[in-house]
């Protein structure tokens, strides 16, 4: 009985063994396969700028996966990358031609939103490419562009915010459905949050379109 449980020890020992080694490996692969990507995205940017003459910046939120545990790991539009693309804007010529490459499902407002402004303050022209799909404050900044070139299977999305993990359009649809005198007090903040959100979006929006559109039109 002694040697049986000795040897699923020893066994359950190997394993362990084996699995952290797969991880070493696994994440050294990863670390150092990462500075080809790197480069080789680099040298296609070069490219592009060279071509149209513009300055390319991107904004690319892919949900990557990690190969050895298959968790999916999520990323959005947030202040970092507001601050970065901020910082990329106001270091390019006021008259030079911008290419912005969004790839998003959406974000913070307040970090879309800042985007959106800067780039609609912009002298040169911005382009916004979407190869994919831009979502939620991703339209918000398409629509601060001069123009937006899109794939023929590329998407933009309802500029909807959301307060916490709910739609806001959403919370105050079911306080409407519940009538305000069945809904706890919580649910009531939330949609008056929800009302002024909206509000404020749907002026953000109206205001960027009014760069190529009459106010009433936008």
């Amino acid at each position: 009985m002694e040697a049986k449980v000795s040897f699923f020890s020893t066994l359950a020992g190997i394993a362990r063994t084996i699995f952290w080694l797969l991880l070493v490996f696994m994440l050294l692969f990863q670390w150092l396969r990462s500075p080809s990507f790197e480069k080789e995205r680099m040298e296609v940017i070069e490219g592009i700028q060279k071509e149209r003459g513009t300055r390319v910046i991107t904004l690319i939120h892919r949900q990557e996966t990690v190969s050895l545990f298959g968790i999916p790991v999520s990323k959005y539009i947030n202040i970092d990358d507001a601050e970065a693309i901020l910082r990329a804007i106001r270091l390019t010529p006021d008259d030079k031609p911008i290419d912005l490459i969004v790839h998003t499902p959406g974000g913070l407002v307040l970090a879309a939103s800042q985007i959106a402004h800067v780039i609609q303050k912009h002298k040169g022209k911005v382009t916004v490419f979407v190869p994919h799909y831009a979502m939620s404050g991703g339209t918000l900044i398409a629509l601060s562009a001069d123009e937006i070139v899109m794939d023929p299977n590329a998407v933009l999305g309802p500029v909807d915010p959301q307060i916490g993990q709910f739609p806001a359009a959403s919370i105050i649809r079911a306080v409407e459905m519940k009538t305000p005198e069945k809904a706890d007090d919580e649910t009531l903040i939330l949609a008056d949050i929800s009302k002024k959100a909206i509000s404020q979006v749907a002026s953000m929006v109206s205001e960027l379109l009014q760069k190529c559109m009459p106010e009433k039109n936008a």
